[in-house]
């Protein structure tokens, strides 16, 4: 063996402190600091100045950051076309969109699609009107499996530990209205699974909101939620479950029929 040859492992784990850093990095973008200078890197990462910008330049230099004329970084384009060959993201979206134009077009509200990340909803499409409901959900943002309703919905056919572990860090007040206590979480999953869809409501001062939402399903089981969110005051759940359904249900089949040609 090449003796200056590193150890057995100790370049891979090298490797992988590397790919964790230049992650941390990318991770440190949000909808608040879309662009950021050197030291705002370093504060958001915790990662010493030259850490950053040496990583920083690296990523520049393979298109998944770019640099504004005043230094500053920002995502770059070769990270979007990477993520547009995501079948959970681009490719769920692609089958789905013609549906969720519909539903926004009878609604006239907020239409979103989620997929579940291990215990988090994230975001993958949102079709919002002028006058809808201010919200704060963002495609590619992420959010908590007990705060929305696509979220509960991915939630309640989430595995058992995923749902065991959510139940066991429940937190009063992050929920819909109806849902007070860990127990209450437990009994509107499962009346999540037996309808088939979810109604959440929260009373928002500024802003109250209700939502429906229903399980989009592959050849795999439940790999989406579909939802529409409205103001409450304007809301009847009952006017809006059967549009919800019936949208998620042709989503489902277009994906089973996506499968069968491959």
């Amino acid at each position: 063996m090449d003796k200056r040859s590193p150890a057995p492992g100790k370049s891979a784990s090298a490797g992988e402190a590397l790919i964790e850093r230049a992650f941390a990095l990318l991770g440190s973008f949000d909808a608040d600091n879309r662009a950021q200078p050197l030291a705002g890197l370093t504060r958001r990462t915790g990662m010493p100045r030259s850490t950053a910008l040496r990583l920083a330049r690296q990523l520049t230099d393979v298109g998944a950051l770019e640099r504004l004329d005043d230094g500053r970084f920002v995502v770059g384009l070769r990270l979007l076309e990477i993520a547009s060959l995501a079948p959970r993201g681009h490719g769920l979206r692609a089958v789905a969109m013609p549906f969720m134009e519909d539903l926004f077009h009878v609604t006239g509200q907020h239409v979103l699609l989620a997929v579940r990340d291990k215990h988090e909803a994230l975001l993958v499409e949102r079709l919002s009107a002028h006058d809808a409901v201010p919200v704060r959900f963002r495609i590619g943002g992420r959010m908590a499996l007990t705060t929305t309703g696509v979220g509960l919905v991915l939630l309640a056919h989430a595995p058992a530990e995923v749902q065991e572990r959510v139940l066991r860090d429940f937190t009063p007040g992050e929920t819909g209205d109806s849902i007070h206590t860990a127990e209450d979480l437990r009994r509107s999953l499962a009346e999540i699974r037996r309808g088939d869809y979810a109604v959440a409501r929260r009373s928002d001062p500024k802003a109250p909101r209700t939502t429906v939402a229903a399980p989009v399903r592959s050849g795999e089981g439940v790999v989406a939620a579909l939802s529409v969110v409205a103001p409450s005051p304007e809301f009847d759940p009952a006017a809006y479950v059967p549009a919800v359904r019936a949208t998620a249900r042709a989503i489902s089949r277009q994906l089973k029929n996506t499968e069968a040609t491959r």
